[in-house]
């Protein structure tokens, strides 16, 4: 790096500026101070950078911003809002914990994924899932328990498995319009049976 140019300017309407040239390698640096905002900015050849201070707010204008530290707070008494253009990552290499005390809503325009070693979704009251077409696979055991269990179809209910079972602690009833029961050997055992 070559000899830089330094300068100081004392003006009683425009305040102070501080310049640093340095001409090899094509950049600017500026402090300016006028009795309103500091304006702190880097020119170079390609890209600038700036930092503009008043009196009820900072503005951070630049390619890349890098904030590194061992420990980060932000806080705010009102709105915040985080937004990016393109891509947004949010890594914890730890536990991550996400908390609201009032409603929390997810949405993406397009397809949403969640994956985990285990997925725990709990809700204190009503829990309700909800789209065109609705699919719940596991590749081993499916369990669905409740006090009271209720399935229904609006149009059309199936079930069907190499072997199924249907079975009450007490009573067991099948009803319908038109009921059929088929089968190549049909079974129908009871200390009592009544048909019809």
């Amino acid at each position: 790096m070559g000899t830089l140019v330094c300068r100081i300017e004392l003006d009683k309407h425009k305040g102070i500026t501080v310049t640093v040239e340095n001409e090899d390698g094509g950049i600017t640096q500026t402090i300016s101070m006028d009795g309103t905002s500091i304006v702190t900015t880097c020119k170079g050849d390609e890209e600038t950078s700036t930092i503009t201070q008043k009196q009820d707010s900072i503005a951070i204008k630049c390619k890349t911003f890098t904030l590194d530290a061992e420990e980060i707070t932000c806080h705010s008494t009102k709105n915040t809002t985080h937004k990016s253009d393109e891509k947004y990552d949010v890594k914890s290499t730890k536990d991550m914990t996400l908390t609201t005390d009032a409603a929390l809503k997810v949405k993406a325009s397009k397809k949403a994924e969640l994956s985990a070693q285990s997925v725990d979704i709990k809700a204190d009251n009503k829990a309700s899932f909800s789209g065109m077409d609705v699919v719940a696979e596991a590749k081993q055991k499916a369990e669905m328990k409740g006090l009271m269990l209720n399935l229904s179809g609006k149009t059309k209910a199936e079930m069907k498995g190499l072997a199924v079972k249907v079975a009450a602690d007490a009573a067991l009833d099948l009803e319908g319009q038109l009921t059929t029961l088929k089968g190549s050997i049909v079974n129908v055992q009871g200390s009592m049976v009544k048909i019809g």
